[in-house]
This record gives structure tokens, C-alpha cells and sequence, in this order.
């Protein structure tokens, strides 16, 4: 293994952007596959996916995400499959339908916090359940931490066995009203992690225009770095990204700077203790 790789994830849809917002949103199944496949080409390693329905709206149908789940399969043999638990796409229980899937991995919020224009709801009992989903057809969950207290949260999981393994934990960084993009709260955030989950990687997410910012931080603090058209579609004030794969490039570049390799898929599940591709 190359010395501290850095593994880019790539979110490649998300609930919210539209082809109004940048043209190069994937939307159906097969944009989807299409997407992913020029940014695993360009250096991701994993795949943050959600599904749409056709006019755009999220969803949290099973059959989508094994139709997706099949596709990336076949056309990104290797890279890690890591499915969206978010409450834009689902209510409840539903927020989990795919997890018998069985992808590598799933997102996990821990907690509750604000979102630009309502309570993001993470209430224990669904946290709980999910966690014990994704136990049950072992899913790795990354726990992603809007806001301190949540990798504290997840820090008492993993004591209580509620998350098996090594938790995997994500700093997002800039969603209005919540955590914004700021250098004080992201060196603490890896103090934290240093202080009750020493030996846990971590990687960082920013939103927006903080996601070039986050993506410097992060690969120049030896933590990992996610990107992608769900959380900006742009590459600066003026230009919109052309894809996924464009701003997969642009931690590439990042990580070039930095002196760090981009790690391969077999790298990434060893990091992040995953079982070997099928």
C-alpha cells in the first residue's frame, strides 16, 4: 500500500440539484452509471450514490437501487458502493429499504441538526435501527457528522457495539444553519476524533463553495476527501462543473500538491476494512 493514500469519494447525484441547477446532474439509472464510471476513470474509489424518480424528485425505492447497484458493478468493477440513508429521500423506516442490498457501505447520521430550511431528523430510535441494518447485512456505515456532538455519538455507538468495526467518520462542513466552513472547528473535529476514536480514518465534505476549501484541508491534514455535483456544481463563481469526473480531477490535482497518492479501490477497503470486491 502507497503511504497514506488519500480515498475520494464521489457523491454523484444527492436529493437536491437539478439539471436546471448544472445539465450534468445524473438523474436516471443509467446518467447515473454513466457519471460514476468517468469519475471512478478519473480517481474515486467510492461511490456516494442516492436515486431520483424521473422528473427529478428523490426517492428511496429498492428496486432503483439495485438497478444502480448492478450497473456500477459492472462498470466500476471494484469501487465501493455506499448508499444514501438521507430524510430527503425517505421517511422513517424507508430511509433503510435498500440496506438488504447489502452495499459496502451506507451513510449514517447520528444526530439531529438544522438544514437551510428545516430540522435534518435523526431521532435515536431510527438511528438505532438503521445502525442494526446495517449490522445485519453488513454495511460499513460512515457516520456523517454535521455537528460535534456527532462524532461523540458515534463514539458511544462504537463502545456499545452498535457500529461493528472501526467507525468511518465524515465532517460535513458548510449546509446552512448548521456547521459552517471554518479552520478552528475542522482541526478540532480531528482532535476529537484523535481524543475517542484514535484509530478511525476520517474525510471531510464541504458544501458549496466550501468544497474546494474542505478538499484542501482535508488531503493536506492526511484525512480523505469527498466531492461531487451533490454538494456544488460548480467549479468556480462562473463556471459550472462539467461532471463528476471534472471535480474528482480537481482532488487529484490536490492531492498531487500535497505529495499524497490516490488510493485504489483494493487500497481504499483495506483502509477502511471492507471486504474484498466480488
Amino acid at each position: 500500500m502507497s503511504q497514506n493514500p488519500c480515498i475520494i469519494c464521489v457523491a454523484i447525484t444527492g436529493s437536491v440539484p437539478q439539471k436546471a441547477d448544472n445539465p450534468a446532474v445524473p438523474i436516471t439509472v443509467s446518467e447515473q452509471v454513466e457519471s460514476t464510471h468517468e469519475a471512478f476513470e478519473a480517481g474515486a474509489s467510492i461511490c456516494h450514490a442516492h436515486v431520483r424518480n424521473d422528473d427529478g424528485s428523490p426517492s428511496s425505492d429498492p428496486e432503483k437501487f439495485a438497478r444502480l447497484k448492478e450497473g456500477l458493478e459492472t462498470h466500476c468493477p471494484g469501487m465501493i458502493l455506499q448508499f444514501s440513508t438521507g430524510g430527503r429521500s425517505g421517511a422513517g423506516k424507508e430511509r433503510g429499504g435498500h440496506l438488504p442490498l447489502s452495499p459496502d457501505m451506507a451513510s449514517l447520521s447520528v444526530g439531529s441538526n438544522n438544514f437551510p430550511s428545516r430540522v435534518y431528523e435523526n431521532p435515536p430510535d431510527l438511528v438505532d435501527w438503521l445502525a442494526q441494518e446495517m449490522l445485519t447485512y453488513d454495511v460499513k456505515p460512515e457516520i456523517e457528522a454535521f455537528d460535534l456532538s456527532h462524532i461523540h455519538q458515534a463514539a458511544a455507538m462504537f463502545a456499545k457495539g452498535k457500529i461493528a468495526q472501526t467507525p468511518y467518520v465524515q465532517f460535513v462542513m458548510g449546509v446552512k444553519n448548521a456547521m459552517p466552513v471554518d479552520r478552528e472547528t475542522f482541526d478540532f473535529y480531528i482532535q476529537t476524533m484523535a481524543r475517542l476514536l484514535p484509530e478511525s480514518p476520517w474525510c471531510a465534505a464541504g458544501i458549496g463553495a466550501g468544497q474546494l476549501t474542505i478538499n484542501e484541508w482535508a488531503v493536506a491534514a492526511g484525512g480523505h476527501a469527498r466531492c461531487g455535483l451533490e454538494d456544488n456544481v460548480r467549479l468556480d463563481k462562473t463556471t459550472l462543473a462539467p461532471s463528476n469526473a471534472a471535480l474528482v480531477t480537481r482532488v487529484v490535482d490536490i492531492c498531487a500538491k500535497h505529495d499524497r497518492t490516490v488510493a485504489s479501490t483494493a487500497e481504499a477497503r483495506k483502509i477502511l476494512g471492507l471486504r474484498p470486491a466480488a
